[in-house]
């Protein structure tokens, strides 16, 4: 029919922008923001959800207006090298950004969901600049408590939820690049400590070394015992039950930086 308004095709698996949602300020969905009145508006993104061990790692990402890089994606689309470079590049440009944390013990209490969007309001609340609107990927917003609590706001940012939105949103994409960094480079130390699994390779996911050095040693205190292949690997074994990780992780924040920092 003429004159009717049709929504633009969904990018092609591989790229992080078709061309229609290419702006001006970066993507659609920035410029859209700033004509609303926005100002400062952060990309939210998690790592490692799925994994049997180690923690899930979120990141907030803050650019100015025009910042774009053709080379940034979702950051699953990336090999480690290109993340690697990226996120160098993304830390040179942006105004801010910050990395949040949920160790295994929270996972394992909260639920992955809860947890990963706990990782998400420390990201946001890490971030020297104070953003006025969120973009975050997946279909779930950050509770509001939990962005005011011990955080600038007197009432939480405005926030827009995308799906698949490391393949559409530029923010969200970069974001996406900060926190898978921050959450490999996070295994790599934990395999000093616990070798046995080879975390470093697999990143603790699930695979056939894992799996196998699952069997054989049992969980370490990184592991999620929640999550069903470590549970009834716990199950399995004797009276004898490994002793969960404390609140924190034996290895350092990645960390939060401006421009300048």
């Amino acid at each position: 029919m003429p004159g009717k308004r049709t929504s633009p095709a969904p990018p092609r698996p591989g790229r992080l922008l078709a061309p229609e949602r290419r702006g001006p300020d970066g993507t659609v969905y920035e410029s859209d923001a700033h004509s609303r009145g926005f100002r400062r508006i952060a990309g939210v993104d998690e790592a490692g959800r799925g994994p049997l061990a180690g923690p899930v790692v979120a990141a907030a990402v803050v650019f100015e207006p025009g910042a774009f890089n053709p080379d940034i994606r979702d950051s699953k689309l990336l090999s480690a090298r290109k993340r690697e470079r990226l996120a160098e590049w993304i830390k040179e440009r942006a105004t801010s950004w910050a990395v949040g944390v949920a160790d295994p013990g929270e996972i394992d209490r909260l639920n992955i969901l809860r947890a990963s969007l706990v990782a998400m309001a420390r990201a946001v609340r890490g971030l020297i600049v104070t953003p006025d609107y969120l973009m975050i990927d997946g279909p779930h917003g950050i509770p509001a408590a939990s962005l005011v609590e011990d955080g600038p706001w007197t009432a939480a940012p405005a926030q827009r939820t995308l799906k698949g939105g490391d393949r559409l949103c530029f923010s969200i994409a970069a974001a996406s690049i900060i926190a898978k960094v921050a959450r490999d480079r996070m295994m790599v130390e934990l395999d000093v400590q616990y070798p046995e699994y080879g975390f470093a390779s697999h990143k603790g996911y699930r695979s056939r070394r894992h799996s196998d050095a699952l069997n054989r040693y049992g969980p370490c205190p990184v592991h999620r015992r929640s999550f069903k292949p470590v549970r009834e690997s716990l199950e399995q074994r004797a009276p004898r039950a490994v002793q969960p990780a404390p609140d924190g992780l034996p290895v350092p924040l990645f960390g939060a930086r401006n421009r300048d920092g």
